[in-house]
């Protein structure tokens, strides 16, 4: 069988990448498609106190208006309040408290010290009073009902009701109290031992059904109307420059309602789908579009396009799932989670992009589309530039506080736009957006776990590489102190110059405080180690220094990936020489055998050279760095040289030509090393 040629593989490759990612955005329209309700969208942007700009609205059918749910409310606490509550009378009560009340006596009577003759008497009139006190009725009152001092109530025994008002009947209190007065009108008895005897046997024979009053309440509740009125066919809802006031608000609210369920029935599903295929379709599209034209590294990597269309599927997966479980806010939904991730993972045009997309396709689905992509974009603005430049974990506080007040500012503006007042704006439908900035903190997990699932590397990891107490930046300032001191100077100067020029400054910190920790391997072969007169170059030759310098980025590249440092800061390592020569050791070989035949590549580095912004401001940063160690008398003039010198170096020996530098970013950067080296060696400018 035939072996292809390179340049075949590499074709059938760049075919294969094409096709799965035409694959993975086909599963992803689909995916989102199958998620979204599908019902045909209202087409009508519903705004109370603005001015109805569109066509006269004549009703194609009847329906009804719906009650506001103010009005339903209001209907409801008046069915509750004027529903009779239901109590069940205890007939037998009665008899069974006269037959205690007796034998109370009987045990009592003995002790009391009355005259056995008057014991009748007494009998007599006890029962008397329990008769007439039960016989009107005793009633405990319930408070949950009880709005004034007497209300109507329905008594049932059996199957007979009986309407009757608290006023009518007995507490246990009034009871008492009737037969207190009863007996003071008799000297002839003991008042207070006869009292006594009844209080312990007046107890309600009314009792409150709450079970049965529930249910009554329920049936009430449920046959309360929810409309009021009807819009019939060929009516005028709304003319055109009419104002959308409370009452035409209701009606537009109600024909959306009988729209939504007409075209439930009667719409063509088929249809449907075949028009949000269409729009999600050219939503994914367009992404794709801007990744090829503005973000080729990102539309190359299938792993990172699979990455985007998963976050973006989710959100929208998670907003049709709240659609269809009826979540009674959308809000709650944190939207901006979708921004923040792709600000961290990738970078702010892509954020702001793909926030954009998902808002477009969400408002085809959720009510008041217009108000929705406000908040939402404004929102997502606010959160993509509230973490521009991430170098504190706590700045996800800060942007959700930030996030917050956003949603704020536009919730008062858009209610005091509906409303116009400040009295009648509900303030508990602010609650949702507090709700969405909440949850937007779940960012931070999700981040970490995208990192470790698609191997990327985000601003949080490269803050915490950047921790000089990392094990591997704690083990070089131990083992290599004059080379960690270099790395710290190289990353001051390479972090200010990708700065001015445009570029990821936490990046290139990382990368530059790891390119040297193959120095560790031998630490005295380099000279800022060297802290006496004796250098262990001496005792070996020319090629073998050469060697065991160039080893220290293979050395370097082994120690950061059993490290699991990223591999976009290995680059760092990798091309910080880029394929220049060990000039010192190769002029000194040349000098010392001319005749002699050299392998060039034995004192040459591996490469690859520079290949971004910052691998090359670092390569430039190293190099100058590490020659002004050499000035024996440092200034202005020197310093300056130095700096042209070897940046000229580099750019003759075409290790800048893949970078995305150029000639006017070359002259900033090296006024900044020029400048930051000059306050190094703490050199006077002569003004």
């Amino acid at each position: 069988m035939a072996t292809l040629s390179p340049s075949r593989q590499k074709a059938l490759l760049r075919k294969y990448a094409r096709n799965v990612k035409f694959l993975m955005m086909v599963v992803s329209t689909c995916l989102i498609v199958y998620s979204l309700p599908k019902q045909a969208k209202f087409s009508y942007e519903i705004e109370k106190g603005r001015i109805w700009n569109q066509k006269d609205l004549i009703s194609p059918y009847n329906f009804a208006i719906l009650k506001t749910q103010a009005e339903i409310q209001n209907d409801r606490k008046n069915a509750l309040a004027s529903t009779t509550q239901l109590y069940q009378l205890d007939a037998n009560l009665e008899q069974r408290q006269i037959d205690g009340f007796k034998n109370d006596l009987e045990i009592k009577w003995h002790n009391a010290g009355i005259d056995d003759r008057k014991k009748p008497g007494y009998v007599q009139i006890g029962q008397a009073l329990l008769k007439q006190v039960y016989d009107k009725g005793v009633v405990t009152l319930n408070s949950k009902y009880q709005q004034t001092q007497s209300y109507s109530l329905t008594i049932l025994q059996g199957n007979i009701a009986t309407e009757k008002n608290t006023a009518d009947l007995f507490t246990k209190e009034s009871a008492l109290t009737y037969c207190n007065q009863a007996l003071s009108k008799r000297s002839d008895i003991d008042k207070t031992f006869l009292l006594d005897l009844l209080q312990n046997r007046i107890q309600s024979n009314i009792v409150y059904d709450d079970k049965l009053t529930a249910r009554l309440e329920t049936e009430v509740l449920e046959n309360i109307s929810l409309t009021r009125g009807m819009v019939q066919k060929g009516d005028v809802i709304i003319a055109k420059g009419s104002v959308v006031n409370d009452e035409v608000y209701q009606k537009l609210i109600s024909y959306k309602k009988a729209f939504e369920d007409n075209s439930r029935i009667n719409g063509d599903p088929k249809l449907v789908l075949a028009g949000q295929f269409a729009l999600v379709a050219i939503t994914i599209a367009l992404l794709m579009i801007f990744l090829y034209l503005f973000r080729k590294d990102i539309y190359a990597d299938n792993r990172l396009v699979s990455l985007i269309l998963l976050v973006i599927t989710a959100m929208l997966f998670t907003l049709s799932m709240a659609i269809k479980l009826q979540l009674p806010n959308l809000y709650y939904i944190p939207y901006c989670i979708v921004p923040i991730i792709i600000r961290i993972l990738f970078d702010t045009r892509l954020a702001l992009n793909i926030h954009l997309l998902v808002v477009l396709i969400a408002g085809f689905f959720v009510p008041n589309s217009f108000e929705f992509a406000y908040f939402e974009i404004t929102a997502g603005m606010v959160s993509i530039y509230s973490i521009k430049n991430l170098v504190r974990r706590e700045q996800f506080l800060i942007s959700a506080l930030i996030i917050t007040f956003t949603y704020f500012v536009s919730f008062l503006g858009i209610s005091l736009i509906r409303e116009g007042s400040l009295v009648d704006i509900d303030w508990y439908n602010f609650v949702p957006f507090i709700v969405s900035v909440l949850l937007t903190l779940l960012a931070y997990p999700l981040i970490y776990l995208f990192e470790k699932v698609f191997a990327i590397t985000s601003d949080i990891t490269l803050i915490e590489l950047t921790n000089t107490n990392a094990p591997l930046l704690r083990e070089m300032a131990f083992s290599a102190p004059g080379t960690f001191q270099h790395s710290l100077q190289v990353a001051n100067l390479a972090e200010n110059a990708i700065y001015a020029i445009g570029g990821n400054a936490l990046l290139v910190r990382a990368g530059a405080l790891y390119h040297d920790i193959g120095k560790m391997e031998n630490p005295l072969f380099f000279v800022e180690n060297q802290n006496s007169a004796f250098n262990p170059h001496d005792k070996v030759t020319y090629e073998e220094s050469a060697q065991i310098i160039i080893r220290h980025v293979y050395k370097g590249i082994e120690m950061a990936q059993k490290a699991n440092i990223p591999e976009i800061v290995i680059d760092f390592i990798r091309t910080h020489h880029g394929n220049t020569r060990v000039d010192y050791f190769y002029q000194s070989f040349l000098k010392n055998f001319p005749e002699k035949i050299i392998n060039e590549n034995t004192f040459r580095y591996p490469g690859p050279i520079p290949f971004s912004k910052e691998t090359g401001v670092l390569m430039l940063a190293d190099s100058v760095e590490a020659a002004s160690r050499s000035l024996k008398e440092p200034d202005e003039k020197s310093i300056s040289a130095l700096v042209d010198r070897i940046v000229k170096y580099k750019l003759d020996q075409n290790q800048l030509k893949d970078c995305d530098i150029t000639l006017k970013d070359i002259e900033t950067i090296k006024a900044i090393f020029k400048r930051m080296l000059m306050s190094i060696y703490h050199v006077r400018i002569d003004y």
